[in-house]
């Protein structure tokens, strides 16, 4: 261990400790102890206080035994005399770095002073869902993003994610570095200054878009605010683990294997950087600097080396470009981070973090459906003789005609043809047009089917993006992911008006032909459930049963395309389960079920009722798109959107309540959904189905106003969902049990839930 290290981080954590104990009695003496404390929009207070010492802060003198463990960590610097390892006190610095670092912006947002100002900046992704404001840096992520990107953590779209501390050496440098980290898909985090410049300035000053929907989130621009990457890092053990507050070691250990996180130092390293490093290297997360600094070979705390020093002028490479996917493909090894890469023949960068783009009506060169035209998209499977494989046509018109901001219609007509193909998977390999195309920086895509809307920005026109681009990144991606059962793939884009309209109708027909089928596919019309087990690298004892009745909780994953999964990888994640013997049709017991899940929670679940809620339910890992759970005063349940971040009737808010639906825990009276589920007929038909469901976030009604509309005709009451609170009509027991009784819930006059 070095002695330079180890006297740098013990020498940055006393001062920052010393910092946050007078900056805490200062506060105390002018506000009062009572002072509220909270990072908002999480149920997780301050997360590395929670989850190191399972201690809850909600006022300021919640804030004081921190302070006074964090002492406890420091040590005096090392003897110049005299060497020793130096690695346990390096590492307590670390840790009392974190709880030091924790406590200062705690008391920032008790003063107001947090998320910090910023004026200017556009966040991408603020919404009134996402607790993000514009003209603020980001603060802490909120508990809802932390779960809508459970389901690319744990299935390797987003392998891992980067913090960056400091400022690169040019803003050409610093852009660069991003996207190098944005092409791999990875998440990045920033934060910190270099003589007070940070590489969120210089983002912003090239006009990189930054936000939860890029993958690029700016926290502050101070040291501290990697603290933010670090309760991300715990929220994970917590949310996804199955992890208690307190757990401290099992924490630490749970990041060290399963969170693929590395600090990117850029520029001077000072002595609250160090500290913060070994902090970070306590969670298993190597730190690599782009400046001359002493290298730690690997001691097992990180999986590789702790530390590495990769000097930006040293890197052998003639471009910043090169030199920064250099670096970051040396940070990606030391932590052992696996990315895969599809090479897309673009003239954009192309990578899932641009998934959440947005192209806004100023930026836009032209856009494909919407208010002003119509856009379509339609995947058949055709005889192999009559695909010609790579052969991509724009039949009609391009681009160059339309006035800049105009609108024109198109269609996106893909061929198939495969040995292993079948008519079941079109509409699996349809949905991931969606993924496909978004993945083009400068491009956004919304909708699908029919109602498909797309837009091409006008700098990735100026870059030469074009129709036929369309047909390449389709071609490429569905042979990388889908060359178990895709032989041969052919594009057409359609904008000819007359082959438009006439392919359009086509294409209706054929979502009205699935449609029809899937409506008609039953549990009891199959032999075999399928497995979805992609959440167990985060939430190891969880298991998703799907049917085709109800699809797995994060509702990305239905019965057919756990089916078209299994056909293409037979040892992944989604492997058939064979029903067996019914136990009991009501509740949905199957011996086969019961076998399977006991094995692959490694013996947590014994049994598993796939239609009740109040009678061993299944578990979830916090990816689900809903929570329902049991209101018992009104003989009903309620459900609970992620986007709905209000109290509800229950007293707790979606972030709360996900504590005890997730980390694979198998809880009666509650368990989290995909939000399709509440539309099939197997919806907790055990307990009463859908006519139990008194209060709805009005984020679902909204947006499922048509699938509900249909659901409530099937239950026999076409008025159901005029009797089905939602947070703007109450969020307390006695305004919903009033509710429900002025409209005449039939929950009121049903058998007793329990």
């Amino acid at each position: 261990m070095s002695r330079y290290i180890a006297t740098r981080a013990i020498r940055g954590a006393n001062g920052l400790v010393a910092e946050a104990d007078a900056l805490l009695q200062e506060v105390i003496a002018e506000k009062g102890a009572d002072t509220p404390v909270a990072f908002p929009n999480t149920a997780y207070y301050l997360p590395v206080t929670l989850g190191m010492l399972g201690h809850e802060v909600t006022n300021l003198s919640d804030l004081v035994p921190v302070v006074d463990h964090a002492k406890k960590l420091l040590h005096p610097l090392p003897d110049e005399s005299l060497w020793t390892p130096y690695l346990g006190e390096t590492l307590d610095a670390g840790m009392a770095t974190l709880l030091a670092a924790e406590v200062i912006e705690g008391i920032r947002f008790a003063l107001g002073e947090q998320p910090e100002p910023y004026p200017g900046l556009q966040l991408a992704g603020a919404t009134q869902y996402s607790g993000l404001e514009d003209g603020h840096l980001n603060g802490p992520i909120d508990d809802i993003q932390l779960r809508s990107w459970g389901i690319q953590l744990v299935d390797g779209r987003m392998p891992g994610f980067a913090a960056i501390v400091g400022a690169a050496r040019t803003n050409e440098a610093a852009v660069s570095i991003v996207r190098e980290l944005q092409r791999r898909n990875i998440l990045t985090f920033l934060c910190g200054n270099v003589n007070g410049r940070s590489i969120i300035d210089q983002l912003h000053e090239e006009g990189v878009e930054m936000g939860y929907d890029t993958y690029i989130v700016p926290f502050g621009r101070d040291t501290i605010s990697a603290i933010y990457p670090m309760g991300f890092a715990t929220r994970s053990a917590l949310t996804f683990g199955g992890l208690k507050p307190g757990q401290w070691r099992d924490i630490l250990l749970y990041n060290k294997f399963r969170v693929f996180a590395f600090v990117l130092a850029l520029g001077e390293v000072d002595d609250l950087k160090y500290a913060a490093a070994a902090g970070a290297i306590s969670y298993g997360f190597p730190t690599i600097a782009d400046t001359v600094i002493p290298e730690i070979l690997p001691t097992g705390v990180t999986r590789y080396e702790h530390v590495i020093s990769m000097p930006w002028n040293e890197i052998d490479a003639e471009t910043e470009e090169e030199r920064a996917a250099k670096l970051v493909q040396r940070a990606i090894e030391v932590r052992g981070v696996k990315v895969k890469i599809t090479e897309v023949p673009v003239p954009v960068p192309y990578g899932s973090a641009f998934e959440g783009e947005v192209v806004r009506r100023a930026d836009m060169r032209i856009e494909f459906g919407g208010k002003y035209s119509r856009a379509f998209e339609y995947l058949r499977m055709v005889p192999m003789d009559q695909v010609e494989d790579g052969k991509i046509e724009v039949i009609g018109p391009g681009i160059d005609g339309v006035e800049v901001g105009g609108a024109m219609d198109m269609g996106i007509l893909v061929e198939v043809a495969g040995r292993k193909m079948q008519e079941d998977f079109e509409p699996v390999l349809e949905r991931q047009i969606h993924y496909f195309v978004n993945g083009a920086s400068g491009v956004q895509h919304i909708g699908q089917r029919d109602i498909a809307w797309i837009r091409i920005s006008k700098t990735a026109a100026e870059k030469g993006f074009n129709l036929k681009h369309f047909g390449e990144i389709l071609y490429a991606r569905l042979h990388a992911d889908f060359g178990a059962i895709v032989d041969k793939v052919q594009v057409k884009i359609i904008t000819d008006p007359e082959l438009h309209a006439e392919w359009l109708e086509k294409a209706r027909q054929a979502y009205e032909r699935r449609n029809r089928r899937l409506a008609d596919l039953t549990d009891e019309a199959v032999d075999t459930f399928y497995s979805c087990i992609l959440c167990q690298s985060f939430a190891p004892t969880h298991v998703c049963v799907v049917s085709p009745q109800r699809l797995g909780l994060c509702g990305a994953y239905n019965w057919l395309d756990c089916k078209a999964s299994y056909e293409i990888n037979p040892t992944g994640p989604n492997q058939p389960i064979p029903k067996g013997q019914c136990l009991d049709p009501e509740k949905g017991y199957f011996t086969g079920v019961n076998e399977y899940a006991h094995v692959a929670s490694q013996g947590t679940v014994e049994t598993v009722s796939m239609y009740s809620i109040m009678e061993n339910p299944m578990t979830a890992c916090g990816c689900f798109e809903c929570i329902v759970m049991v209101i018992p005063e009104t003989n009903g349940v309620m459900v609970v959107s992620r986007e709905d971040p209000s109290m509800t009737p229950a007293g707790m808010t979606f972030s709360t309540l996900a504590g005890m639906a997730g980390g694979g825990l198998q809880t009666p009276g509650i368990m989290g959904v995909g939000k399709f589920y509440l539309t099939s007929p197997r919806f907790i038909s055990a307990d009463g189905g859908f006519k139990r469901v008194v209060w709805m976030s009005s984020f679902l009604k909204q947006t499922m106003a048509e699938e509900f509309k249909a659901v409530c005709e099937r239950e026999g009451d076409p008025d159901l969902m005029d009797k089905i609170a939602d947070e703007t009509v109450c969020t307390d027991v006695e305004g919903l049990l009033q509710f429900l009784e002025e409209k005449g819930h039939p929950a009121l006059s049903m058998p007793p839930i329990f």
